[in-house]
């Protein structure tokens, strides 16, 4: 018994061995050109949830395989992934050999891929930008044709607004609490140290958060995950810099447990692409992890990434006529250069510390905290008494004198209707020829700087009446910057645990707290000697920034205007259940978050004594959230995916309070957003075809937006003879919009060489009711009516168009990779299904109502024909865009990974000219001054309008050491 024992031990130990020997798969994954094994390489069964390591001599293995055919997809970060179709034979070990990954030349495109910058999204201190910069992760084939071929017209994945997706560094939310986007800018430059990145589509599951409709962006900058080299990079543009030199240096893990990542990037331009748009950045990162033992590891990271560059103007159909669309009335001359009256200034540092703890072989824990300070800056020029300095000021401009009619008020009768001549415009059109052509705008076309500095100064005259010097007065023109210095402290513990073979729990917390201070500050007095603190549209205290401290003058450096901090608090946790079976893969989750706003005034603001200093009642908002999802694996090479989300959501600080500049008011009615979205999709992975289509749907309920523009006949005048216009605030709330459409990706390998794809998107983004909008009067401001707020009912949006997105896109690609590492690809894309973002003001009923009739009446002369045609959403044209790559690496050292390459691309090869967005001005807020104002043939307040840029280059060279 005891020899049988001993030999059944000795046979099973031998069969053990034998096993771990003999895997059911093996293989060794090498660099194309060094020949060199690489480390921590995924290989991944496709239909399965098992996925394996490569280790340091590149080795993978498999102690298992499923029955029947499968498919293994090799893949890493800066490598072009391999496909392998496995049919296992009775169970026989199957050994790959050695799989060689070719360098992805084509992830350079990502260094040409320029961030799309807040050009077309007004001059607050928001991070607001295009969804471009979001999928950089991926490489699939429909989100790199929206990235890379649709991103400069400012396509947005499902006509969503990247405040509805979540951006993470070491899966800390690097969303603003302010908007709720990503500032881009706060790591821009650092292409090289932020390629360690995951992505998820839509609501698809992350490990790291909750997420949202959008979906994720993960940017993992631990120093061990960096592929050991040098990397140096000198790079040419015609975008919105000039050039960019980079450099990066990562170190891999010691035997003593140590790595480090560092990297630095200049890019610069005298002028961009558009007139007058300088740029200037600098950005360095540094990276170094200690790991202790196989259990204990700490990363410490640093960013700092500082942005400075010159915006350019949206104009009139009128003014790009007349210059072009490159025309940009923000600069001037001074002293022989040009010189940007808009600049956006960004320094926000960012320092985080993370600890990575594996509890077991199969739970780990990640912990990070992570410190923000810094500032944004948004420059523009303050004046008091003088002429508005915009060249392109309406009343500049031809059309304030071609579009003239004579005083309404000498013809209304409203008994009589007919009184209102000629075409029942209300008023006898007078154009002034003479006026417009001699209009100031043909004088000066550009910011006349020596003009200002001449009206802030008073001439010097010697004995003879001769000037010899200018004496500084006060300033009548000032430089300022609307400045937010954010203090952001935030804190996570993400948890990850393989609970059983096929349960996987993903669980987070976060916190995350703000101190924002916000205020006017004063860059340059233009020739000057101080400024004065007042408001010069008001008179008595109404006109003073600060009672506490009336009738300042401030010089370079000190605050004005406006001075006021924002507090928040917001902390948020969410689990996630992950099953995984040989036929389905499914998960749930849910969220629940907490946010705290508080305004808290430092002036006391004339017009809001009462309502304007101190801290504001507290504002909290309780959300939740749940998800869940299914994939059915049909087989090893089709998949069916569903993903649905229902979740609710805070309103952002900026649309919380609406005029924080000069009071604690929050916005009328507002509410929690909610949102529900569902995605199904088809997918095929073949070795030669893959593809993928998808139908979407999304709801986002209760939304709100806040705005500021001078409206005209707007509020009743009931016959007590104050004015009706006024610059107001609108509150846009209980807004619902739905976005649908379907998605699709193919592509297809012709041959080892030749590779062709397809990209298109067809969808309808509208909104889905009628909102209603309120305007806030600082004018109508009394010491005992702090809320000067007007209902003015329901703005019917309903199945109007959403703004800032083309809805429709198609992409047809061909790529030829040769063997010797050079390769070069062509896209035709189509675009198109693009509206002007409308004014709801002009969209309720006081639009007909006569503000100067005493008994309410409409105007007489409105019909619903052409209200209906004033009021019809602008489509821009559709436009084709082709757009060239190309590229070529050598390697320069046999004995090592020594590499050199160069990476070109020019987009918009046709230089088609095409809008990306634009928007109506409400100034003509009824019906009257709108129709006069359009019928006159050359409308003074026409919409504005961005243009994308026309031909396009982008060159990178670089060496690998």
């Amino acid at each position: 018994m005891k020899k049988l024992v001993l030999s059944t031990l000795l046979v099973l130990q031998a069969v053990f061995v034998f096993a771990q020997q003999n895997p059911a798969l093996k293989g060794k994954v090498i660099d194309a050109k060094s020949q060199k094994p690489l480390q921590n390489v995924v290989a991944t069964i496709q239909s399965t949830n098992q996925s394996a390591l490569t280790d340091f001599d590149g080795n993978f293995v498999f102690q298992s395989l499923p029955a029947g055919e499968q498919v293994l997809v090799v893949k890493s970060t800066g490598y072009n992934q391999q496909t392998f179709v496995l049919e296992p034979n009775n169970g026989e070990p199957l050994d790959l050999g050695v799989v060689v990954l070719e360098e992805d030349i084509t992830s350079e495109q990502q260094l040409s891929l320029v961030t799309i910058t807040e050009n077309d999204l007004g001059d607050d201190n928001s991070g607001s930008e295009s969804t471009s910069g979001l999928l950089q992760a991926t490489r699939d084939t429909y989100q790199q044709a929206a990235a890379f071929n649709w991103g400069l017209a400012r396509f947005r994945i499902r006509g969503l607004d990247n405040e509805y997706g979540v951006t993470m560094i070491n899966g800390l939310s690097m969303n603003k609490l302010y908007d709720g986007r990503p500032q881009w800018s706060n790591w821009g430059g650092l292409n090289d140290a932020t390629r360690n990145q995951e992505f998820t589509m839509g609501s698809a599951p992350s490990d790291y958060t909750f997420g949202s409709a959008l979906g994720t962006q993960e940017i993992n900058t631990r120093a061990s995950f960096y592929r050991p080299g040098t990397r140096i990079s000198m790079s040419g543009t015609n975008t919105n810099y000039s050039w960019r030199m980079m450099g990066t240096q990562a170190s891999g893990l010691n035997k003593d447990g140590w790595a480090y990542v560092i990297s630095a990037s200049r890019r610069w331009a005298e002028e961009g692409y558009f007139e007058g748009t300088d740029y200037a950045a600098n950005s360095l990162f540094a990276s170094i992890e200690k790991k202790f033992n196989d259990k204990h590891s700490l990363n410490l990271t640093s960013i700092y990434a500082q942005n400075s560059r010159g915006k350019n103007s949206p104009n009139t159909q009128e003014v790009t006529n007349l210059m072009g669309f490159k025309y940009n009335s923000y600069w001037g001359w001074q002293n022989g250069k040009k010189r940007n009256s808009r600049d956006k200034d960004v320094e926000e540092p960012i320092v985080m510390l993370s600890h990575f703890w594996k509890i077991s072989e199969n739970t780990t824990l990640n912990t990070n905290i992570a410190y923000q300070t810094g500032s944004i800056g948004n420059t523009r020029i303050d004046f008091q008494n003088v002429p508005n300095p915009d060249p392109t000021y309406y009343r500049n401009l031809p059309s304030y004198y071609t579009s003239l009619f004579e005083n309404d008020q000498a013809i209304v009768n409203a008994n009589n209707p007919n009184a209102y001549l000629p075409g029942g415009l209300g008023g006898l059109h007078t154009p002034d020829y003479i006026g417009a052509a001699n209009a100031p705008f043909f004088l000066n076309q550009q910011i006349d700087w020596d003009n200002m500095y001449r009206a802030n100064t008073s001439a010097i005259l010697d004995e003879n009446g001769i000037e010899i010097g200018r004496k500084a007065e006060r300033s009548k023109y000032v430089l300022y910057e609307d400045r937010t210095d954010d203090k952001q402290f935030s804190a996570n513990s993400i948890l990850n645990s393989v609970l059983s073979e096929n349960i996987v729990l993903n669980a987070a917390v976060n916190f995350r707290q703000l101190k924002s201070h916000n205020f006017q500050n004063v860059l340059d007095l233009l020739g000057g000697a101080y400024f004065s603190d007042y408001d010069n549209f008001y008179t008595g205290d109404a006109s003073q920034s600060d009672l506490n401290n009336p009738n300042r003058n401030v010089v370079v450096g000190d605050k004005y205007g406006y001075n006021y901090i924002l507090n928040a608090n917001v902390i948020d946790a969410f689990t996630q259940f992950k099953f995984s079976y040989s036929t389905i893969d499914f998960y749930l989750a849910q969220s629940f978050s907490s946010s705290t706003y508080q305004r808290e005034g430092v002036y006391r603001n004339g017009l809001y004594l009462n309502n304007s200093y101190g801290k504001s009642s507290r504002e909290n908002f309780e959300n939740f959230g749940f998800k869940g999802g299914l994939t059915l694996k049909l087989n090893g090479r089709n998949y069916v995916d569903f993903n649905g989300l229902y979740m609710s959501k805070a309103p952002s600080l900026r649309n919380t309070f609406p005029n924080a500049r000069l009071n604690n008011n929050v916005t009328i009615d507002l509410k929690n957003e909610t949102i529900a979205s569902l995605d199904a999709s088809y997918i095929l992975k073949t070795p030669k075809l893959k593809g993928k289509i998808t139908g979407f749907y999304s709801q986002i309920k209760d939304a709100t937006e806040v705005s500021f523009f001078f409206a005209e006949g707007t509020f009743d005048d009931l016959g007590g003879g104050l004015d009706t216009d006024a610059f107001v605030n609108e509150m846009v709330t209980g807004i619902d919009k739905q976005n649908i459409g379907v998605e699709l990706g193919l592509e297809y390998n012709i041959t080892s060489t030749i590779k062709a794809s397809f990209a298109g998107s067809l969808s309808q983004y509208i909104y889905s009711n009628n909102p209603n909008v309120s305007l806030a009067n600082d004018g109508a401001a009394t010491p005992t009516n702090q809320y000067p707020v007007v209902d003015f009912g329901k703005a019917y949006l309903k199945n109007y168009k959403l703004p800032g997105s083309p809805q429709q896109a198609a992409s047809i690609g061909l790529e030829y990779r040769d063997p010797h590492f050079w390769w070069i690809g062509a896209n035709y894309n189509f675009i198109g299904g693009s509206y002007l973002d409308v004014a709801p003001l002009l969209r309720t009923d006081n639009f007909v109502k006569n503000p100067q009739d005493v008994s309410g009446f409409n105007f007489p002369e409105a019909t619903e024909s052409r209200t209906r045609e004033l009021l019809k959403q602008e489509k821009f044209e559709d436009f084709y865009l082709l757009n060239l790559t190309g590229g070529k690496s050598w390697k320069i050292s046999k004995k090592n990974r020594n590499i050199f390459g160069f990476f070109a691309s020019i987009n918009n090869v046709l230089d088609v000219t095409y809008k990306t967005g634009g928007f109506e001005q409400a100034r003509n807020a009824n019906y009257r001054e709108l129709n006069q104002d359009v019928s006159s043939g050359t409308p003074a307040f026409a919409p504005k309008y961005f243009y994308g840029y026309g031909r396009t280059y982008f060159v990178n060279f670089y060496i690998n050491f």
